[in-house]
C-alpha cells in the first residue's frame, strides 16, 4: 500500500462521529501496494475518475501532498491488526481541484487469496457558523416567550415576545419576580414548578394554566410553559430557563369541546319538556353566558296536535306564540327577566324577523347598545333592563330538532366583561341544539304518554258495580311518565244467578301497545265470561287468544318496517257466588289475591300459580274457597307490592297488613292502601281491586224439587206466581208464570233427573231450572204451521237476558227480568 503524504491528520480511533454510511459516501478496494480493485460510483462522483481510468492503476496519484511511506507503513500495520484506521487527508479532483476529505480505512480482509483494505471518504465541507448578534436577534424575537430567572427565581433576561404577553415593560421585571409582576397569574404554582426544576435538574415541560394579562386584562388567556435549569461547568444549577406559548385558541377549543361533552350528560336527564328547557339554562350559568333564557312554542308544550311548527310547512305567523320554559342568573331571582316561567312571551331580538326560528342561524350581538331605536321602540322594557343590569352582550339561538321549530334560547353576559364572539356562536348552537333533540324527544313522548292514558283510562270501567253480592272499590295509579303507561285492568262482571266475576291483569311492555292489548283483553275476558266459563276453562281461552296475537304481531313484524312485538300478560279472574259464599279462581302467573277475615286477619289463598299467558302447552287450576260475611277480597298487580326493595314477599305482608285495618269505608281504604304502600311514582302501573263479600239471605231464594210429571207445571207455576208476589214484584208475575212454564217444561221432556226450580231475587229477579243433562238447549224460530219449538223463543223475548251454564252435576238455564 502506498504511503500517504506527509500532513495526514491521524487519529489512533475511529469516534461515533466518523462513522460513514456506506449508501452515500465514496469507497473504493485497494490492495497493499496500492493498486485500486474497486471503484464506486460515489468515489467517481466525488472525484471525477470513472472506473475504467482509475481500477488497475495506483492510488497514488489521486493525493494532493508528498508521500510519507512511515505512516503508511504504521495504517497498514494497525489495519492489518483488525482496528481500522480513519483521518483527514488531501485529495485532487479530476478537474484539478483539492479536496479535504475524510478517509476511512477498513481492517485487512482477502478475497481469495490476495490481502485488501476497504477506504470510503466523505468531503469535508466548511461548519456553518451563527454571529452573536444573529443569534441575539433570533432569541429576542422568537416567537415564543422566553426568560432566564436566577437561583431566587427573579429575571436576568427576557425577550420581547414575554414582554408582549405580560405587557409588563423588560425594565420593570430584571430583578423581580412573576408574583411581584403578576399577581394573579398563577405565581405560586409556577414558582413551586421553578423550584422543583431546580431542586431535582429534572425539566418540567408543557405546563397549561388559565390566567390574565396586563396586555389584555379584559380576555382570558391560557399559557403552556416550560422549565429548564441551566447548569454550569460544574453540573449545578444556576437558574431556570422559562418558555410561555399562548395558546388560548387551542385552550379555548379544548374547553368548548369538554363543555359540550358536559351537556350531554346534564341536559336532557328526564322526559319532560320543562324540566330540559330548565337545565339548559342552568347548565349554560354561570359556564357560559350571566342570564339565559328558554322559551318555547305554545304547540310545543301543547298535548294536542303536532306539536310545533314542521319548518317546510309555509310561513309562520308573524308574531310567535311562546311561552317562558326555564331560566337562569347570576343574580338570585333572575331580575333581568321581563317575564316568569310559564308566562307568555313573544320576544325576538331585533329586527325581529321570525324567519330566524325556522332559519335556525343564531343572530350576534356583539355590543348590546339599550338606546339603539330598535330596542328603545319595539323593546323598552328589555332596554331598561339591559341599562339596569349592565347586560352588554346577546346570542340568541333558535331551538329546532327534526325539521321542526321548537322555540328560542337567549344568552347573554353582565358580570363576564369579555363580549360573544365567533366561536361562542358556534358553542351556543351546539348547546342549544342538543337540548332541542331532548325537548322534542320529551315532547313526542309526552305526547304518547297523555295518548297512552287516555286509551288505558278509556278501557278501564268508568264505575265498578257488584250488585247486592259485593261492595266494590277500585285504585289506578298510572306509572311515572319516565316509565311509560302499562297495561293493568281490572274489571266487576255481573253473572247468573247473582254471582259476580272479578278479574285483574297486567299487560308486559308500556306504551300504547301495552293499553291497546289490555283493552282486547279485557273486551276477551267479558266474551269469555258471559259464556258462563269456569275460571280455569276461561284462562285456557284467554292463553289461547294471546298466542294467536302473538302470532299476528311476529308475522306483522316480519315486514322491512316493522318490529316484532311479543305480548305477554298474568290474568286472575275469580267468581263469587252470593248464594253459598264460595270463591272459585284461578291465576296465570299473577300474584295471588288478598283476603281479609271479618276478625281482621289478612291472609293469601294458595292458589297454583299457573304459567303466564302466552306461553301455551300448560295447564291451568282452579282452586275454591269460602269467604265468610263481610270478608275483604283484594285484587292487584305486581307494582303496589314490589316497592323499593323489589321484596314481594315483605310487599304482600305490608299489604295485608293496611287492609287489615277496620274502620274505613272501602273507597278510602283502596285509596289510602295505595298511598301509603307507594308513596312516590314507580316505574310500572298499580291497580288494587277491593271487594266485600255478602251473602244472599233465605228471604231472597226459593227452591222446588221438579217431578217428573207434566202435571206438576201448573202447581209450579202457581208455587212462582206467589213468591214472586210475596217479593213485592206483583209486575212481573205474568211474564215469570210463562218463563217458569216453558222452562220446566222442557226440563221435563228433554233433560234428566234430578230437575229443580229456584227463583233468585237480586239486582234481577232470575229464574233458573237445573238437571242433570250436558246437552245444550237450542233457540229455535218456529214456522206458523209448528205446534212447537217457540219455548226458548219466548223466553228470550220476555227476559232482560237468559244463557245456559254447566256444572260438574249437569246444566242451569237461567232467565233474568229487570226489576222495576
Amino acid at each position: 500500500m502506498e504511503s500517504p503524504r506527509k500532513g495526514i491528520s491521524a487519529s489512533t480511533s475511529a469516534g461515533p462521529g466518523d462513522l460513514f454510511d456506506a449508501s452515500s459516501d465514496a469507497a473504493a478496494v485497494i490492495a497493499p501496494n496500492g493498486v485500486v480493485l474497486g471503484w464506486t460510483l460515489s468515489a467517481e462522483a466525488l472525484l471525477g475518475y470513472p472506473a475504467r481510468e482509475v481500477v488497475g492503476g495506483s492510488a497514488a496519484h489521486l493525493l494532493a501532498m508528498p508521500d510519507d511511506p512511515l505512516r503508511a507503513a504504521a495504517v497498514a500495520e494497525r489495519c492489518r491488526a483488525g482496528h481500522g484506521w480513519s483521518g483527514l487527508i488531501a485529495v485532487r479532483h479530476r478537474d484539478g481541484r483539492c479536496l479535504d476529505v475524510h478517509l476511512l480505512v477498513s481492517a485487512s480482509f482477502r478475497i481469495g487469496a490476495d490481502e485488501c483494505f476497504l477506504v470510503s471518504a466523505r468531503e469535508q465541507r466548511p461548519q456553518w457558523t451563527v454571529a452573536r448578534s444573529v443569534l441575539d436577534g433570533f432569541l429576542t424575537r422568537l416567537p415564543v416567550g422566553m426568560a432566564v430567572m436566577d437561583q431566587d427565581l427573579r429575571y436576568v433576561w427576557l425577550n420581547d415576545t414575554l414582554e408582549q404577553f405580560g405587557g409588563v415593560p423588560r425594565e420593570q421585571r430584571l430583578g423581580r419576580r412573576v408574583s411581584d409582576v403578576l399577581p394573579g397569574l398563577q405565581a405560586e404554582a409556577l414558582e413551586g414548578l421553578m423550584r422543583k426544576a431546580l431542586a431535582t435538574g429534572v425539566p418540567v415541560t408543557d405546563y397549561e394554566y388559565a390566567g390574565w394579562s396586563w396586555a389584555d386584562p379584559h380576555r382570558r388567556h391560557a399559557f403552556s410553559t416550560s422549565f429548564f435549569p441551566l447548569v454550569d461547568a460544574d453540573g449545578a444549577a444556576s437558574g431556570i430557563c422559562y418558555l410561555v406559548q399562548d395558546i388560548t385558541e387551542r385552550w379555548t377549543a379544548r374547553q368548548l369541546l369538554t363543555l359540550v361533552n358536559e351537556a350531554g350528560t346534564s341536559i336532557g336527564t328526564t322526559l319532560d319538556v320543562l324540566r330540559t328547557a330548565q337545565e339548559l339554562a342552568d347548565f349554560a350559568v354561570p359556564r357560559f353566558a350571566d342570564f339565559v333564557v328558554v322559551d318555547l312554542l305554545e304547540p310545543v308544550l301543547s298535548t294536542e296536535g303536532h306539536g310545533a311548527w314542521l319548518t317546510d310547512a309555509g310561513p309562520p305567523p308573524a308574531t310567535p306564540a311562546m311561552r317562558r320554559a326555564g331560566m337562569q342568573s347570576v343574580r338570585a331571582g333572575c331580575p333581568e327577566a321581563v317575564a316568569r316561567i310559564g308566562e307568555e312571551v313573544g320576544f325576538l331580538p331585533p329586527p325581529r324577523d321570525v324567519n330566524m326560528l325556522i332559519s335556525g342561524e343564531p343572530r350576534l350581538i356583539p355590543v348590546l347598545d339599550p338606546s339603539d331605536a330598535l330596542w328603545a321602540t319595539e323593546e323598552p322594557v328589555r332596554a331598561a333592563r339591559i341599562r339596569e343590569f349592565g347586560l352588554h352582550t346577546m346570542i340568541a339561538a333558535p331551538m329546532r330538532a327534526r325539521n321542526t321549530a321548537l322555540g328560542l334560547t337567549t344568552f347573554a353576559r353582565s358580570l363576564n366583561p369579555v363580549p360573544f364572539g365567533p366561536d361562542d356562536v358556534l358553542l351556543a348552537r351546539e348547546l342549544v341544539a342538543r337540548a332541542a333533540v331532548c325537548v322534542d324527544n320529551a315532547r313526542r313522548y309526552t305526547r304518547e304518554h297523555m295518548a297512552a292514558v287516555t286509551l288505558q283510562r278509556s278501557l278501564l270501567p268508568p264505575a265498578l258495580s257488584g250488585g247486592t253480592a259485593l261492595e266494590v272499590a277500585s285504585s289506578y295509579l298510572p306509572a311515572d311518565p319516565t316509565g311509560g303507561v302499562g297495561g293493568d285492568w281490572f274489571d266487576v262482571i255481573p253473572l247468573s244467578g247473582g254471582r259476580m266475576g272479578l278479574v285483574i291483569g297486567d299487560v308486559v311492555g308500556h306504551g300504547i301497545a301495552a293499553a291497546a292489548s289490555m283493552g282486547r283483553l279485557r273486551t276477551a275476558v267479558q266474551t269469555l265470561a258471559d259464556m258462563e266459563l269456569p275460571p280455569d276453562e276461561l284462562l285456557a281461552h284467554l292463553d289461547d287468544l294471546v298466542l294467536r296475537l302473538s302470532d299476528e304481531e311476529n308475522a306483522a313484524g316480519s315486514g322491512e318496517h316493522s318490529t316484532t312485538t311479543f305480548i305477554g300478560a298474568t290474568c286472575l279472574y275469580a267468581v263469587y257466588d252470593p248464594v253459598t259464599r264460595r270463591c272459585e279462581m284461578a291465576r296465570a302467573g299473577h300474584p295471588p289475591p288478598v283476603v281479609v277475615a271479618p276478625g281482621g286477619h289478612a291472609y293469601f289463598p294458595e292458589i297454583p300459580a299457573g304459567p303466564p299467558l302466552g306461553l301455551g302447552g300448560m295447564a291451568f287450576e282452579a282452586t275454591e274457597i269460602e269467604l265468610a260475611e263481610n270478608s275483604l277480597f283484594g285484587l292487584y298487580t305486581d307494582g303496589l307490592i314490589e316497592g323499593g326493595d323489589q321484596d314481594v314477599e315483605r310487599g304482600m305482608s305490608r299489604l295485608g297488613a293496611v287492609l287489615a285495618r277496620t274502620g274505613h269505608n272501602l273507597g278510602t281504604l283502596c285509596a289510602s292502601a295505595v298511598h301509603e304502600l307507594v308513596p312516590v311514582p314507580q316505574p310500572d302501573d298499580i291497580a288494587l281491586l277491593l271487594a266485600r263479600t255478602h251473602g244472599l239471605g233465605a228471604d231472597r231464594l226459593a227452591t222446588w224439587e221438579v217431578p217428573p210429571d207434566p202435571a206438576a207445571v201448573g202447581d209450579l207455576r202457581t208455587r212462582a206466581i206467589r213468591q214472586v208476589e210475596d217479593w213485592g214484584l206483583g209486575e212481573l208475575a205474568v211474564t215469570t208464570e210463562l218463563i217458569v212454564s216453558e222452562l220446566v217444561t222442557n226440563a221435563i221432556r228433554y233433560a234428566a233427573l234430578p230437575i229443580r226450580l229456584r227463583l233468585l231475587r237480586d239486582v234481577r229477579l232470575t229464574c233458573e231450572v237445573s238437571d242433570a243433562s250436558s246437552t245444550a238447549p237450542r233457540l229455535r224460530h218456529a214456522r206458523s204451521t209448528d205446534e212447537g219449538g217457540r219455548g226458548l223463543f219466548l223466553v228470550a223475548q220476555l227476559s232482560h237476558r237468559w244463557g245456559v251454564r254447566y256444572t260438574g252435576d249437569g246444566k242451569i238455564i237461567w232467565a233474568e227480568q229487570e226489576i222495576p
